[in-house]
């Protein structure tokens, strides 16, 4: 008999990853995969399956059929589908929520009612989760939610310095990549790193979309994504912070609309925009040594990651840990060298070997702030949320049955 199984579906606004996960102790992931340029044309699908070491991709015929509706087709095609328990979803916008939470009709209209919010991840995820809910009405969802973890930030971190009254609409603070931090801290924990309880952190998620956030004891106190994704650093190609009168500039004097305001910083801006060559950081930094753009692209990153990093460590007091994740925090020493260069006086100095292994600590012995390389794994934290629910929900009706009889 198949082991019963949670199935993870993490929707970003240009990919949708998806996995199985077996539910003993610990999670084992099997059959896993992504569809990938969601929107655009060459859209495919790539799929792992580890237990039959199967793996192959194909592109997805340029049809009406959305792409919830195609990954829903062809994942009950796959065997292990009727093992599935229950669903996950990352679910980018989650307001005053600070936990996940099985879906329901109520949390399905709240999730529309603040979808302009996030128009870039919100709607494709309520499509997700809709397009399962008709085909499975039965099957527990779960939505988890990538602000949450920002929710134990104090109100001047919150707090936009715009008109009062939009506060009261929920204009406000928010942060993302909630799942990345809290799996990231998780992990912390399980290495022993006492920082992870009880000490002063600094979270660097950088990837395609990059953010960081400042932890003490264990808490999120700020975050640099703000009321949507888009803000905070630069990355592969969205703006990250603006001045806010940009965009009347551009309007006047380009006739630029708001939709094509929105597309640009979102989509055509910060490695790319920069650079004009690349959004991936592999590409700039093959490139920099023989072309200015990339060059000046790379740089402009670490420079401004370095800056997020002293504002962090003024509002935290100091730093004791810091952790690279994410594509390129995981994946580029030079990258990680050139942000740390210069801030030994936040006691932060980095053993050049380690640094170029990718080693779990990549900071020398004597250095007073440990620097950790953590691979994150959002999936795996939904699997886990998803694994916590049910178990809440079945020792709630054990609970009911032994009060009854």
């Amino acid at each position: 008999m198949t082991n019963a199984s949670i199935l993870t579906i993490n929707g970003g606004s240009s990919s949708i990853k998806f996995a199985l996960y077996q539910t003993g102790e610990p999670l084992k992931r099997g059959l896993h995969g992504k569809i990938d340029r969601v929107g655009m044309s060459g859209t495919s699908l790539t799929f792992n399956d580890p237990t039959t070491n199967q793996q192959d991709s194909f592109k997805l015929a340029p049809d009406a059929k959305s792409e919830a509706s195609f990954l829903m087709d062809w994942l009950e095609e796959q065997k292990d589908f009727e093992s599935v328990q229950a669903v996950g979803h990352r679910v980018v916008h989650g307001m005053q929520h600070t936990a996940p939470l099985l879906v329901t009709r109520e949390l399905l209209d709240e999730l529309h009612h603040v979808s302009p919010y996030d128009p870039d991840h919100l709607p494709s995820e309520i499509e997700l989760i809709e397009t399962v809910r008709q085909r499975h009405p039965k099957l527990p969802q779960v939505a988890c939610f990538d602000t949450a973890f920002h929710r134990t930030m104090p109100r001047v971190a919150k707090l936009l310095p715009v008109p009062r009254r939009y506060d009261a609409k929920g204009v406000q603070r928010y942060g993302f990549h909630g799942l990345s931090y809290a799996y990231l801290m998780e992990e912390l924990a399980r290495l022993g790193d006492p920082a992870a309880t009880t000490g002063r952190v600094i979270l660097a998620h950088l990837g395609n979309g990059a953010s960081m956030a400042a932890v003490r004891n264990g808490k999120s106190i700020d975050t640099s994504m703000s009321f949507t994704p888009t803000s905070g650093l630069v990355m592969s190609t969205r703006s990250g912070d603006l001045d806010p009168s940009l965009g009347p500039y551009l309007a006047r004097n380009e006739q630029m609309t708001t939709e094509q305001f929105f597309k640009m910083v979102n989509h055509e801006s910060g490695l790319r925009g920069v650079s004009e060559i690349s959004s991936d950081m592999r590409d700039l930094l093959a490139q920099e040594a023989h072309d200015i753009r990339a060059l000046e692209a790379v740089a402009l990153f670490c420079y401004q990651a370095k800056k997020w990093i002293g504002s962090f460590a003024a509002a935290l007091g100091g730093l004791d840990t810091f952790v690279f994740a994410g594509g390129i925090g995981e994946n580029a020493p030079r990258v990680r060298d050139r942000i740390c260069d210069g801030l030994g006086f936040l006691g932060i100095e980095i053993e050049e070997k380690r640094n170029a292994a990718s080693d779990g600590v990549i900071s020398t012995d004597a250095s007073r702030t440990t620097v950790r390389v953590i691979p994150t794994d959002e999936d795996l934290m939904i699997a886990r949320s998803v694994r916590g629910i049910l178990k809440t929900d079945t020792d709630s009706e054990k609970s009911a049955t032994k009060t009854t009889l």
